[in-house]
């Protein structure tokens, strides 16, 4: 026999020894998904059940969502922040005016404005994205970007 055909034995025998690998795991994973004591019966009253029991635990959860989607509305959504300089006789912006909003434009604006001496400290209501009160320029623009998006 020559060495040429000897080594396309080699290459046909390795061949079908990696067909032969490939086949054995697939057959090796379909015979591990039957139960050790054969009982398929059993092993489908198992499965049977445990989907019974996730079926239920998805019906016990329902109210509980829809309790979250009807409070939604009314969680805080929308948020922002714009820093200023108040009173234009100190550098670095330190006065802040944050609006904290739900998905209709309620909620409240809160105003800290900083002094060289002092920090006020103010609440306004907002409403479909307009203020309770009358809102400075500042509020008015925090309130347009938390609602903006």
């Amino acid at each position: 026999m020559s060495v040429g055909v000897a080594v396309a034995l080699a290459a046909l025998a390795t061949v079908l020894a990696v067909v032969g690998l490939a086949q054995a795991t697939r057959v090796a994973k379909r015979v591990s998904a039957v139960p050790p004591d054969g009982n398929l019966y059993d092993a489908i009253g198992r499965l049977d059940a445990d989907l019974a029991a996730v079926e239920q635990a998805i019906t016990a959860m329902q109210p509980v969502l829809q309790s979250l989607h009807e409070r939604m509305p009314t969680a805080i959504r929308n948020t922002a922040v714009i820093t200023y300089d108040a009173t234009g006789d100190m550098a670095g912006h330190l006065s802040r005016s944050i609006a904290l909003l739900n998905e209709r434009g309620d909620g409240l604006v809160v105003t800290l404005l900083r002094r060289r001496s002092e920090v006020l400290f103010f609440t306004k209501m907002v409403r479909s994205g307009r203020g309770v009160e009358e809102l400075s320029p500042e509020e008015a623009a925090v309130v347009k970007r938390a609602t903006s998006g």
